[in-house]
């Protein structure tokens, strides 16, 4: 009875023992799976897989210093329009299957449709980096290390007066990648709650 036992015993943790090796196996192929198509579809080259990106934004942003410099340090897509940290990308990722359906749909997949929609989708972006202190901006550039004897004195200006005022990147740095759409606020037009800045040689005589 007690060698029966012992057999039973045995058998069945043998048996548990084989189980979660293979739940815990399955667990990191699964993961590692996940991790790699995460990023598969974090970059650039998959986010100019379609036509509507490819033909669109892609050519502006060619057009850019965040395509070529002469450092030679880029910003693709990803490091623009995704965050960094899991949590926010995974929320971002799950917010890009509405876009992955408006692509079945093909809502912006002709030039004339995506420029009907350019000022809706732009407002969608900016509010989006309002929202999160245009993180994936001070991912690159930070007020707190800026160096602002090295800038000319307009920007240094507008810099500190942003960074004390609490302002973020995007209230001031819209289109830099992606052409404007047609808005009835011009870019740098004074605007309800916006700090009036004072002129480039007040405020440079003002920091000696």
């Amino acid at each position: 009875m007690k060698n029966l036992i012992r057999r039973a015993w045995a058998f069945a943790h043998t048996r548990l023992f084989w189980l979660l090796s293979l739940a815990f196996a399955g667990g990191v192929i699964f993961w590692g799976g996940f991790n790699t198509a995460m990023e598969w579809t974090n970059r650039e080259a998959f986010c100019i897989s379609c036509h509507e990106m490819e033909k669109n934004v892609y050519v502006e942003y060619r057009n850019t210093i965040h395509y070529q410099n002469r450092t030679g340090v880029r910003a693709t897509c990803p490091d623009c329009h995704v965050p960094k940290e899991w949590g926010p990308k995974m929320w971002r990722k799950i917010q890009a299957s509405n876009e992955v359906l408006h692509k079945v749909l093909g809502s912006i997949d002709t030039p004339e449709k995506f420029n009907a929609k350019r000022a809706v989708l732009a407002q969608h972006e900016w509010d989006r980096m309002k929202a999160n202190d245009s993180q994936e901006c001070r991912n690159c550039h930070n007020f707190s290390y800026m160096d602002y004897a090295e800038q000319n004195s307009r920007a240094a200006t507008r810099h500190q007066t942003a960074f004390s005022a609490g302002q973020t990147c995007i209230d001031c740095h819209k289109g830099i990648a992606h052409t404007l759409p047609p808005i009835a606020q011009p870019i740098g037009a004074h605007k309800a709650g916006e700090i009036t800045l004072p002129p480039a040689s007040a405020a440079s005589g003002s920091a000696h």
